[in-house]
Order: structure tokens, then C-alpha cells, then sequence
């Protein structure tokens, strides 16, 4: 797996009792930079550790040296409820092995306290990326540019910093929901051993209006997840306790960043073998001797279970009655083997291996109580295949409705059935559809692939684009986004983002071991903008404010756009900026 672990000793001295203690840090080794600058004038930084506060939204380059003000402050602005993230940088001309942070309560003037655990300080790690140049289609690796891309959040407070290496912190602050309002300040520290620790003062200002928790949240966010390569990463039998051991916490972080549907595969390879780690069927089929079918939903069950209880409980979207290539896997008791048939929708096989199952399915999710979320999905498939598999469905389960990645709109030929619709990012829905939709209540969404170059989550795209797939969403009038792969690792995810095809990260926003990225740390703030959207629109609707209502949604249309502004950070700023404006209007 090329993980490459390995540990580290760091000493703390401890002031407050002037006793040594050892930290152990556990880490990995970064990839080797394969194109590192070659004329940045190391020798002219000052001698010792850098540091500087720095904006979220900037993306800092391992081998080039920061070209920012050495800023000692950091102040923000958050609901109760909300995740806020701060991001300092550390660069030096010179090797320091022993750098290691920490970070003190928050306390108010009236002496309140946000506790220091509500933080979550991680060092971020450099991984390979290459470029979007043409976008879809497949690459070899030598053809592409590729450099090294700070994305990894590493969560520990302590690291060596090598000699002419630039190393941003990022650090996570989760607002309690019952924080008390008002300013709040604590000391960032950086020490360094045997020179002067550096410290940053952090103020932060907590408005009295609350966010609700994630499940609770509007946003019908749906990123598709792949419990199959935890598997094979973490080297464990699939569905073993070890499995659903390390799947826990990684899929925790999905439902508390609002996800609402649960990924399920009915049958093996829905997508092809387009990932690295291939879907498998999470229902076991078999055709007896006999010719009947038996169909074992143990996994089935347990996973979608499982995923309730983290919080993920809106939808199940079952992929795929029209799987890419159009092929189905089944294991057949006369031949004693796996078959697999190539059945198109609409011909006497496609019939013959679908209706007997959705017969049996139908049963068992009414049985299970989740037949009003359950959805048969569909990703990309086109309109002869789509009105095939819709007649059959219509005829033997119609309560289920469609799961649709759209790209055909086919929402217009099919207003009833497709529940839950996503389009092609750039492809606006007219209003009146998303009008009658809602009414229905219907799921409208958007999502982004590897045709877009803006907006997207690749390893090398800004991380205020992240942001801007909420904005967008809001302006646009959608419900949510939808974005394939929450978890679809390549072969080494910590070392090399890039795939045989497709811009580099484009398959997986989360890392093994339950590591969070800047890119996904990003997407989840412009969701909580967009959950903050309807929130106030909701409460200023409500009192009257309809000046500021007005002056809100102007705002946000400015985000209705779908090629990347110059100035896309300070649009991103000032706009958050009246969100809390006007939810103070609305307190006060």
C-alpha cells in the first residue's frame, strides 16, 4: 500500500510545571515533489521558523516561499453550531525538527469559555496532482504536468519542518450550540525548541443565532460512497467487524457535514470498472436449479442501517437498473457459477432478470419501513435506455421513482418519476420546473464532473470554489449538489490524487484513516452558507425585513454564474460578511 508510517519523538517543555514530556506523533511519508521550483531564493528568509496567519482560501506551494504579510491575528466571525476554520503557514530555510503547537480556551469578558477542545489543529500534507488540461478522458501520467498540492489534514500538533518548505496548519473550530454570544479570544502558540514560541492571538466573535445540527440541515447533499476500497486499503474482509470498524468514523464525518442519501450498489460493477476499487453487488442473487430466484439483503440491510444510525436517513439510491455497459451478475446453482448477462432495458432478458427481483425488493424495503426513501438511480444513462427501464418500473414498483444524474433533461419527459434529479453543472433548470418540483417535493440538485474546471473539488482546484458550490446552489435556486465520489481512492490516496483517468482528486474528497481535506473542509462551509441562506430568508420573510430580504438575495444572485470570477475570494468574503450582518439585524 506504499502507506509508509512512520513515528516521530517530539520534547514539550511544560511551563506551568517545568517538567519534560514526550510527545509521539504519528505520521506518514509525503510523496517526493516532482517538480519543486527551482528559483526561489531561500537564503534570503530570515534565519529560523516563519510563520503567518493566512487566508482558508489559499492553496500555499511546498517550495515556494509565501508571499504574504506576517500576520499575527486571526478573527472570525460564527453562529453557535457552526465549523469555522483558520489556516496559519510555516516556512524556514532551514531544518527544525521540533515544531509543535497548541491552542488555549476561548474566553469572553464575561467569562465564558469555549473550551480548546472544540479545536482541531492538523497539519496539511502535500499530495501529487496534475492538471485539468482537456478535462474527461483517459491520461498517462507523463503527459500531464504534475506538482505537489497541500490538501491533507493531518490532525496532530506536532512536526518536523525540513529545510526551504512551505507548511500551512489548519485549524477547525466547532462552535458549541449552546456557546453563550460574544468575543472570544485565545493564544495560537508555536513552539519551537530552544527559540521564542510565536503566538497569534484568535478572536472569535459568536453571533446568538444558531445553526441547526447537520442532519437537520436543508441541503440535500449527496456524495456517493464506496465502502468497498476501505476494504481493500485497510486490508480487511469486507463487511467484517474490522470493516464497519474503520468505515464508522469516515462515514461519521459524511453525515455531519449533512449528507442525506445512503450509496447502494443492488448489483456488481453498476458503473463498470471505472474506479480503482469496483463496486460489489450488496445483494446476493442466485437462480436456483429450478429456475426461481433467491436473493440474500443481509449486507444490503446492515449497511443501510448502519448508515441511519450515523445520521444519514432521506434516501437510499439503489444504482443501477441501467448500470453502464448495460451487464448483470448473478450466481447460477445448475452451473455452480458466477453468470454474466448482457441485458439492455427493454429486452425479454432485462424483463426476465428485473421483475422477479423487484417484486421480492419491494417486499422487503415495505417490510423494513423505507420504501418511501428507497430510489432506483440512475447516473448519465441515455433517453432510449431511460423510458425502457421507467416502463417496467412503472409497472411492478412505481412507489420507488428514479434517482437521475441528468445530462439529457430529462426531468421535462419525465416530471412524476424522477424524485430525486441532478443536472449537469451549467445546465440551468428552468424555474417553472423547479416550481413544480418543490411543490412535488421533489429533489432538484446540480453536480460537478470531470468536464468542469470551475467549479470543482480536484486536488489543485482553489479552495474557494468549495465554498462557492453552496453559493451557487442557493443562486440557482437547487436544493443540494450531488458529486460522484465522497471515497473512491486511487491505489495510494495519500501519496498520488491522480487516476487513469480524469484531473487529479476527482475521485475521493476524504483521505484513509478518516483524514479530511481542505477541499472537502471548504464544500462543507459553503453548505453551511447555503443552510444560513434559507435560514435568514425564512426569519426576514417572516418579520417583514423585506429591504434587507432584497438586499440578501441580490447578494446571493451574484453567484448565479458558471465561469470563475477574478475576484471570486472577495466576492466569497463580503458576502459571508452580510449573512452575519443581517442575522444580527434579525436578533436585534
Amino acid at each position: 500500500m506504499n502507506r509508509l508510517l512512520f513515528l516521530f519523538s517530539v520534547v514539550l517543555i511544560s511551563f506551568s510545571c517545568q517538567k519534560q514530556v514526550v510527545l509521539v506523533a504519528q505520521t506518514y511519508q509525503e510523496p517526493q515533489d516532482p517538480s519543486p521550483s527551482k528559483t526561489e531564493n531561500w537564503t534570503a528568509v530570515a534565519k529560523g521558523l516563519q510563520a503567518a496567519v493566512a487566508s482558508t482560501n489559499h492553496r500555499f506551494v511546498k517550495s515556494v516561499i509565501p508571499k504574504i504579510q506576517q500576520k499575527n491575528t486571526w478573527t472570525g466571525t460564527a453562529w453557535k453550531g457552526e465549523r469555522i476554520s483558520a489556516q496559519l503557514v510555516l516556512w524556514s530555510n532551514d531544518s527544525i525538527n521540533n515544531v509543535t503547537t497548541e491552542i488555549s480556551d476561548f474566553k469572553s469578558d464575561s467569562g465564558n469559555v469555549l473550551p480548546s477542545s472544540t479545536t482541531q489543529i492538523s497539519f496539511v500534507k502535500y499530495v501529487i496532482t496534475d492538471e485539468f488540461a482537456g478535462g474527461c478522458g483517459y491520461r498517462k501520467p507523463e503527459d500531464f504536468d504534475a506538482s505537489l498540492a497541500a490538501d491533507v489534514l493531518e490532525p496532530i500538533t506536532s512536526y518536523a519542518i525540513k529545510a526551504q518548505e512551505t507548511r500551512p496548519i489548519w485549524v477547525t473550530i466547532d462552535v458549541p450550540a449552546d456557546a453563550k454570544s460574544g468575543m472570544y479570544k485565545s493564544v495560537f502558540t508555536i513552539h519551537n525548541e530552544g527559540h521564542v514560541s510565536k503566538t497569534f492571538e484568535f478572536t472569535l466573535n459568536v453571533i446568538d443565532k444558531t445553526l441547526p445540527k447537520a442532519t437537520d440541515w436543508k441541503f440535500h447533499l449527496d456524495l456517493w460512497q464506496n465502502p468497498f476500497a476501505l476494504a481493500r486499503y485497510h486490508n480487511v474482509e469486507p463487511w467484517s467487524q474490522a470493516h464497519w470498524d474503520v468505515l464508522k468514523p469516515l462515514m461519521k464525518r459524511l453525515a455531519d457535514a449533512g449528507q442525506k442519501v445512503i450509496t447502494v450498489s443492488l448489483n456488481k460493477r453498476p458503473w463498470g470498472g471505472q474506479t480503482f476499487d469496483q463496486f460489489e453487488a450488496m445483494i446476493d442473487w442466485k437462480k436456483k436449479a429450478d429456475g426461481t430466484w433467491e436473493y440474500d439483503f443481509t449486507v444490503f440491510d446492515n449497511w443501510v442501517q448502519f448508515m441511519m444510525d450515523l445520521g444519514v436517513k432521506n434516501q437510499i439510491s439503489c444504482y443501477s437498473m441501467v448500470p453502464w455497459g448495460n451487464e448483470f451478475y448473478y450466481f447460477d446453482e445448475a452451473e455452480n457459477k458466477e453468470i454474466k448477462i448482457k441485458a439492455p432495458p427493454g429486452t425479454k432478458e432485462y424483463d426476465a432478470f428485473w421483475i422477479p427481483f423487484l417484486k421480492v425488493f419491494k417486499t422487503h424495503v415495505e417490510a423494513k419501513g423505507w420504501s418511501e426513501i428507497t430510489r432506483i438511480a440512475i447516473d448519465e444513462r441515455g433517453p432510449k435506455e431511460m423510458k425502457a427501464m421507467l416502463k417496467l418500473l412503472n409497472e411492478h414498483a412505481p412507489e420507488f421513482g428514479v434517482s437521475f444524474a441528468d445530462n439529457h433533461k430529462s426531468y421535462k419527459l419525465y416530471p412524476n418519476e424522477l424524485k430525486d434529479m441532478s443536472v449537469a453543472f451549467g445546465h440551468p433548470v428552468d424555474e417553472e420546473d423547479l416550481v413544480s418540483r418543490r411543490a412535488k417535493n421533489h429533489i432538484s440538485t446540480h453536480y460537478v464532473c470531470c468536464s468542469d474546471a470551475f467549479p470543482n473539488t480536484f486536488t489543485f482546484s482553489p479552495p474557494a470554489e468549495g465554498v462557492f458550490i453552496g453559493w451557487y446552489t442557493m443562486a440557482a435556486d437547487f436544493d443540494g449538489f450531488l458529486r460522484w465520489a465522497y471515497n473512491s481512492w486511487v491505489e495510494n490516496p495519500l501519496q498520488d490524487s491522480r487516476f487513469r483517468t480524469w484531473p487529479a482528486g476527482d475521485t475521493y474528497i476524504v483521505y484513509p484513516d478518516n483524514r479530511s481535506s481542505i477541499r472537502f473542509e471548504t464544500l462543507r462551509d459553503g453548505i453551511e452558507d447555503a443552510e444560513k441562506i434559507r435560514i435568514l430568508r425564512e426569519h426576514l420573510r417572516s418579520k417583514g425585513m423585506l429591504d434587507e430580504l432584497d438586499h440578501l438575495n441580490n447578494v446571493v444572485a451574484q453567484f448565479n454564474i458558471t465561469t470563475s470570477p477574478d475576484n471570486l475570494e472577495a466576492l466569497l468574503t463580503d458576502a459571508k460578511s452580510t449573512l452575519n450582518i443581517l442575522a444580527k439585524k434579525v436578533i436585534d
